[in-house]
């Protein structure tokens, strides 16, 4: 699923080091052409990985403004083409390749183990070369005004190699994720982040450390929401910055699909709750189990627009993210290239907008956790826990 895609799972990085403040297009264009994607479909290479196009994945130029440019977004896509042999492929072929050696030279009882790894190098290259390659493409859009860049994958081994090339791409610049604690920091106003650092129950600065440390942003985060949706109007405040007006209202709610965990002698303990909810009985009954909710489903409702997510608790990915509808326009009075250019622009405005009413959910949730009346806030929460 690409970002022009209605639904998208996203991740976020904040992209840290010193860019040119001058001829950012020519620095970005000559680091992303020179580390652009090279096809291997012609020769037996297992794996080829570069950036392409977002809108044409067999393009890695880079060389127009039009190719990436998009006044401060730098759009591009991560192309990953790999062939894959099946081990039991692979043993039969080598096994036809044993026999008929010892088929031609009668007089060896088996193969000398030199020539095993000879037959095993010629069996492994026929077979890439009859094997096709298989592609993958997942896109990347660098805000260049905030340092944000979204990422279109949540897949471990994707969001690695994703980093791997980055770096090797813009030496002297790294990612870092905006996990729950990183996006606290981003949103708290300043009187909270005194109070949020001296929660902060990591002892290192380690992406790692900090994500695992500090699950309890995620957890409390989903049970303060929770119990907002059951006992309050669910309406809230634009309070971050971006397109949507400072101080305009929405409506954020948990609903349809929650997942809750706990870690006991037989190791992790996993219960999923699906369907629409309607005092959340059997959510409030883990909870009272010990469980806290690490992933669910949010909905943010602002006038007729609707953005739906699953939030995953521990990292703040953002899965299977379907904002409002975007239509492209496809008849012969439109010019193409601009078409694309207004749907790229609109897409990034509904996915911004989004994002600010999260960002702005999760403020005022910031607020309440860090304020003097937290304590008072739990007695509601387990007061109604109590009663379900």
């Amino acid at each position: 699923m690409g970002i022009l895609s209605n639904s998208v799972s996203i991740c976020q990085f904040l992209v840290v080091g010193d860019i040119p403040a001058a001829d950012l297009f020519s620095w970005a264009s000559g680091h992303l052409g020179q580390h652009g994607f090279r096809p291997i479909d012609q020769g037996i290479e297992e794996l080829s990985v570069g950036w392409v196009h977002t809108g044409n994945h067999r393009e890695s130029s880079f060389a127009a403004p039009a190719d990436f440019w998009h006044d401060h977004y730098l759009a591009f896509s991560l192309r990953q083409d790999r062939r894959r042999l099946p081990a039991a492929l692979l043993k039969a072929y080598y096994q036809v390749a044993e026999h008929e050696y010892l088929a031609a030279n009668p007089g060896l009882r088996w193969v000398p183990k030199q020539k095993k790894q000879e037959l095993r190098d010629n069996v492994r290259a026929a077979l890439l070369a009859k094997t096709l390659p298989v592609p993958t493409v997942h896109d990347a859009v660098w805000d260049t005004r905030t340092g944000l860049l979204t990422f279109t994958s949540l897949a471990a081994a994707v969001l690695d190699t994703f980093d791997s090339q980055f770096r090797k791409s813009f030496p002297g610049l790294r990612l870092v994720a905006v996990h729950p604690y990183a996006r606290a920091e981003r949103v708290a106003d300043g009187p909270l982040l005194p109070a949020l650092r001296s929660c902060n129950k990591a002892s290192t600065e380690a992406v790692l450390d900090l994500i695992q440390s500090n699950r309890w942003l995620g957890a409390d985060f989903f049970l303060w929401l929770m119990h907002r949706t059951m006992n309050d109007s669910s309406e809230y405040r634009v309070g971050r910055p971006g397109p949507a007006g400072e101080g305009e209202p929405f409506v954020a709610y948990l609903n349809d699909r929650l997942v809750l965990c706990s870690s006991g002698e037989n190791g992790i303990q996993k219960i999923t709750v699906a369907g629409p909810q309607d005092r959340f009985s059997e959510v409030c009954t883990a909870l009272r189990g010990g469980k806290a909710i690490n992933e669910a489903t949010l909905y943010l409702e602002k006038e007729e627009n609707l953005w739906k997510l699953t939030l995953k608790g521990e990292t703040f990915h953002f899965a299977s993210l379907k904002a409002p509808k975007v239509k492209e326009e496809r008849d012969n009075t439109v010019d193409e290239a601009s078409e694309r250019e207004a749907l790229f622009f609109e897409r990034m405005g509904l996915l911004e907008t989004g994002l600010q009413l999260f960002d702005s959910l999760y403020a005022a949730f910031l607020t309440a956790r860090l304020g003097s009346g937290w304590e008072g806030e739990m007695g509601k929460i387990k007061e109604w826990l109590g009663a379900e």
